[in-house]
């Protein structure tokens, strides 16, 4: 079997499992870092870019929630520009403008000029999250794909471990401006990376992705949408409050302006702990192990809401935040490979993207409208309210099925 051939699409009893493609999948994950950490690393310079654009922290806010709003608008119909230009191709497309958008983020002259970068930005991250997400579906069996997903993403967890805690630093350390350049560099050699080591795929490019009503007809295409909806739900809670997790660390927590970005990485570690745990114990059994990362995530968030100050209970529960939620993106992407046929993944994954961003910047926009409502130390409670909603919802589907079946 050659790179280049879809596992699915061999019988369902090969006489030969194929190498696990560990290079390909590190080198997504690499990607993945940096597209990450492109999208979020203005949550971790809020306070700086506010003060020298001249503009309130809420509108800077914004600047999530514009990236993500391009996203959701562009991704699906971007995906269906390209549906047959190669994937590894359209990557390091994505990746190299969204290279540019950063340099040109550095170069702006003003607020507005900002703005425009991050819409450029934005529609290059649509496009790039639509063939990543369904990238490892496409190098693995279905049997693999906890793992490979798993690989995939942690690049995603890696950029809150290390991306924007050390986006933050430098840009702390030498202004904003120099973490856009330097993130901007990387990423265009992120694209070599990719260019010169990730295995090319085939995709379904004249099926179900090019014809909505065979889309439709799909027996999947159901469950692929109600993860898709449980996915925009807690995305919009996750980022009502994340998005403004630098004003909630030193106005709620009470802590020096010098910790934001020590607590960042902390988070992103416990993170990275929660992406292993997905991987491995979670993965084992994806629907109870989506459940039991959503409560944990709410039991940490409310704990963090209750206690913000207590010492060392606040910061036990902005941890357990961290590991909980670290484990929900593979865990999402898995169940959506998983619902998914082979024929629809990549759309699914538009879809999913689409789903995953509606909640970034509907999050990033509610608590920007909420912030002068309800104040900072109310917007964790929107969160666990939200996460109440999709455990619910993914319960009830869960039971459901069941019955069915």
């Amino acid at each position: 079997m050659t790179p280049s051939t879809p596992f699915y699409s061999t019988s369902s009893t090969p006489a030969v499992m194929p190498p696990f493609p560990w290079l390909g999948l590190i080198v997504l994950a690499a990607a993945v870092f940096l597209s990450v950490t492109i999208e979020m690393i203005p949550t971790g310079l809020l306070p700086d870019m506010s003060r020298e654009l001249q503009v309130s922290e809420p509108l800077i806010g914004l600047l999530v929630t514009v990236f993500a709003a391009t996203v959701v608008v562009l991704t699906v119909p971007l995906a269906s520009l390209t549906k047959r230009v190669p994937r590894r191709t359209l990557i390091v497309i994505s990746l190299a403008v969204l290279a540019v958008s950063c340099v040109l983020t550095a170069l702006a002259p003003n607020y507005g000029t900002v703005l425009a970068t991050r819409i450029l930005g934005g529609a290059a991250h649509g496009l790039f999250w639509s063939v990543v997400g369904a990238y490892a579906g496409h190098l693995v069996p279905k049997e693999q794909l906890a793992r490979a997903v798993s690989i995939s993403v942690a690049g995603g967890s890696l950029a809150f471990v290390l991306g924007v805690p050390l986006g933050t630093a430098l840009g702390q350390a030498f202004g904003w401006r120099l973490a856009f350049a330097g993130i901007g560099a990387l990423t265009l050699l992120g694209a070599l990376l990719v260019w010169r080591f990730l295995p090319p795929v085939r995709h379904h490019a004249g099926e179900a992705d090019a014809a909505p009503l065979r889309l439709r007809s799909d027996a999947t295409f159901v469950p692929v949408l109600v993860v898709c909806l449980i996915t925009a739900v807690t995305m919009v809670g996750a980022y009502t409050f994340y998005t403004y997790v630098a004003p909630f660390i030193t106005d709620v927590m009470g802590m020096a302006p010098s910790a934001i970005s020590p607590m960042l990485l902390a988070y992103g570690i416990a993170g990275a702990v929660g992406l292993l745990l997905a991987g491995t114990v979670l993965g084992r059994r994806p629907t109870v192990g989506l459940v039991v990362a959503l409560v944990a995530t709410m039991l940490g968030v409310a704990g963090l809401a209750l206690f913000p100050q207590v010492p060392g209970v606040g910061i036990a529960c902005f941890l357990l935040w961290g590991t909980a939620f670290g484990a929900l993106p593979p865990m999402l992407n898995t169940r959506l490979l998983h619902s998914a046929s082979s024929r629809i993944r990549d759309a699914a994954a538009s879809f999913y993207t689409t789903a995953f961003n509606s909640g970034i910047g509907g999050g990033a926009l509610l608590g920007a409208i909420l912030f002068g409502v309800i104040g900072l130390g109310g917007l964790p409670w929107v969160f666990v309210a939200l996460l109440v909603c999709s455990t619910t919802a993914l319960v009830w589907t869960a039971l459901v099925n069941r019955v069915h079946h």
